[in-house]
């Protein structure tokens, strides 16, 4: 019985691990919310630089702890080299949920020499309730946007934002609740907007 347990949970171990956890996660909250976000307000990427540094944290604690061989380095560059010739562009997020279905599977499959089942299961956990947190949660407020390229560059002015929105949803008919201007280029008489949707 006291084997079972011990393999279930290494006290030590899983403590050492969860402060460092609350460490990696008081920087990076203060890295990107703190500092990111308090500058740019910006929260499009937000999601992606949290999750990618927990599953970074957990991969890198987790398989520092297993001895791993060669090929199997070069399969995990291999995976992850996907990520970067695939053929079909994805948008940043769903590639964000690509990586952490490929993260969760390495940890899951990979890790068993040296960590006990407690710290996997608590790396699966963190990953999934910070991704539903993130998700649904705390940046629910996010509106997505697209690019477009715009002509009639005399809408563009900071007096007439409410014609050049108005004259953006007559052409593409979403409700269009802002708008930002990336470039202008008077030679070409174009604009490059992004458009926020409601």
């Amino acid at each position: 019985m006291e084997q079972i347990f011990s393999n279930f949970i290494n006290v030590p171990s899983f403590q050492l691990l969860l402060i460092r956890l609350i460490l990696n996660s008081g920087f990076i909250l203060l890295l990107t919310w703190g500092i990111y976000y308090k500058i740019n307000k910006n929260t499009e990427y937000l999601f992606n630089f949290i999750l990618f540094n927990i599953l970074i944290f957990f991969v890198s604690s987790l398989l520092s702890k297993v001895e791993l061989g060669t090929g199997f380095a070069f399969g995990l560059f291999a995976i992850f080299s996907i990520l970067r010739y695939r053929t079909e562009p994805i948008p940043i997020k769903e590639m964000t949920f690509l990586f952490i279905s490929i993260i969760v599977a390495i940890i899951n499959s990979t890790v068993t020499s040296g960590v006990s089942f407690m710290e996997i299961l608590f790396a699966n956990m963190v990953i999934v309730l910070s991704t539903y947190v993130l998700e649904k949660r705390w940046l629910k407020n996010y509106k997505p946007y697209k690019t477009i390229i715009f002509e009639s560059i005399e809408l563009v002015h900071f007096d007439k934002k409410g014609e050049l929105i108005e004259e953006l949803e007559k052409r593409t008919g979403m409700k269009i609740v802002d708008v930002k201007v990336d470039k202008i280029d008077y030679l070409k008489d174009i604009a490059n907007l992004k458009v926020f949707i409601a």
